[in-house]
């Protein structure tokens, strides 16, 4: 046993570079580990700068200086964010409440369906199934309820929290753009001179982390402006909040299309029931579903990522498990990571060549 994790050693670790790189892995890891929740608004800071660069690049071609070009770009920032929230959230939050409010109308159309199933269905559903299942949705409820009133009373705590680093988050931004070269001069000095795995790693993140946010970002909000614009069309109940929640859910792959089918039909079915209406709404969310599968998705990320969907769906699981929300958003890019890294990683052999 000890030979073969000696050979292993030799193997994958006999290369100078190697085991710097592996240190920096190590630390950065258990950084965003145990000081993920302290250090995550300079991280977002920072995906933030490295996603804008390209667009603070073009206007340096220009003869921009950087400093307007990082102050140009900030402003737009800070003004699509002052948009989402005093145009986007009074929007969505009137939606929320109204679905508040017509919920108790939904769940008791809900059970009159369910209370007829065992009438109609009497082989297969019993009257006593019927009502373990209305009991566990009414603890289901109850509890989301109590979760709702703890979540409102630490909302004082939360907004406060979000105004600091409303302020604080494009102030880092605008400076991780304007002094973009001088950081990375200064990060240089704590590096070894002979970078070339890192080099070879970088290169091919670079263009693909970058591309697959960017256009992740693009897709969010094609997707949910055309289901928005269909829901609207149709007359469907609460289509800004049902076109966000389809624009939301292509941050998971396979599995968040098919997660919110279900409140779209849902809301359809006690809108107009069984009706042509609910057939065209379906019809033509699939078809969006389509598009965005067949088309979009083809579009925005050919050849950015190459990765098995098992290993999409295992990234998605881990890094979501982590992380939450971000991790799900960054589960794909962190996949990509340890794939170029177990590529671009010498061996024996390679070091020998």
């Amino acid at each position: 046993m000890f030979d073969i994790l000696q050979q292993w050693y030799q193997r994958h670790f006999t290369d100078p570079q190697t085991v710097i790189f592996a240190f920096i892995l190590i630390v950065g890891v258990l950084l965003i580990v145990f000081a993920g929740t302290h250090v995550m608004p300079i991280l977002v800071a920072i995906i933030i700068a490295y996603l804008c660069e390209g667009l603070v690049g073009v206007m340096a071609r220009f003869n921009f200086g950087r400093t307007v070009a990082a102050s140009v770009v900030t402003t737009i920032m800070v003004a699509t964010i002052l948009l989402v929230i005093f145009v986007l959230l009074p929007l969505l939050s009137r939606q929320v409440t109204e679905l508040i409010r017509e919920l108790p109308n939904m769940l008791g159309k809900g059970q009159q369906l369910l209370l007829r199933l065992p009438e109609e269905y009497p082989d297969y559903v019993s009257a006593a199934q019927i009502e373990e299942i209305l009991t566990l949705a009414r603890t289901e409820l109850t509890s989301m309820g109590q979760r709702v009133v703890s979540l409102s009373l630490s909302s004082v705590v939360g907004v406060i929290t979000f105004f600091v680093y409303m302020i604080l988050l494009p102030l880092m931004v605008f400076f991780f753009l304007k002094d973009k070269d001088q950081i990375l001069t200064w990060l240089a000095h704590f590096l070894p001179e002979e970078r070339r795995l890192l080099h070879t790693v970088w290169a091919e993140l670079d263009v693909k982390i970058a591309s697959y946010v960017r256009g992740k970002f693009i897709e969010i909000v094609i997707i949910w402006a055309a289901s928005y614009i269909a829901f609207a069309l149709m007359g469907l109940d609460f289509a800004m909040l049902l076109g966000l929640a389809v624009g939301l859910s292509v941050i998971i792959p396979y599995v968040g299309a098919t997660i919110v089918t279900i409140p779209v039909a849902l809301i359809a079915f006690f809108q107009w029931g069984f009706t042509s209406q609910f057939g065209w709404l379906m019809a033509i969310y699939a078809f969006i579903q389509f598009l965005d599968g067949n088309l979009l998705v083809p579009l925005l990320f050919s050849e950015v990522v190459n990765l098995h969907p098992v290993a999409i769906i295992v990234a998605v699981v881990f890094f979501g498990s982590l992380w939450g929300v971000w991790g799900v958003f960054f589960a794909i890019p962190l996949a990509t990571l340890i794939q170029a890294i177990i590529k671009a990683w010498p061996t024996e052999e390679l070091v020998a060549d």
